[in-house]
């Protein structure tokens, strides 16, 4: 699975979040469920074909954490936030979204609307563990 750095780059002294990508429909459905804790630096970030609301609509069941969620368009910049709770059906984007990011709430903070975020490879020898 790739993995990549985001940066933002509207706020450089906010600390990059390690993340691991998702494109499938299968670890999209799946995300975060069930994780019974999430490492501070640690996200997931769900690919969508392209900007959308409807697509980038995710759900809180059967999870066991809460969760900071960031959606970001496909220009790079945050379009909304929000703290997910879990057990809760449904969080649509206020925008049209082609990635969300899902990481620990301490990061809920960290990001605003209208951010501008880079996403950086991360080489192969670095590892999420």
């Amino acid at each position: 699975m790739k993995k990549l750095l985001i940066v933002n780059q509207t706020h450089p002294d906010s600390k990059p979040i390690l993340i691991k990508v998702c494109q499938s429909f299968l670890c999209q459905f799946r995300g975060l469920m069930f994780t019974k804790n999430l490492p501070d630096d640690y996200g997931l970030l769900l690919v969508q074909g392209s900007d959308s609301r409807l697509n980038s609509t995710i759900h809180m069941m059967f999870m066991r954490i809460d969760l900071a969620v960031i959606w970001i368009n496909s220009n790079l910049r945050v379009v909304d936030t929000v703290l997910a709770r879990r057990w809760k059906m449904a969080y649509i984007p206020k925008e049209p979204a082609k990635y969300v990011l899902e990481t620990s709430t301490n990061y809920i903070d960290n990001f605003k609307v209208g951010d501008s975020l880079r996403f950086d490879e991360v080489p192969s020898v670095q590892t999420l563990d």
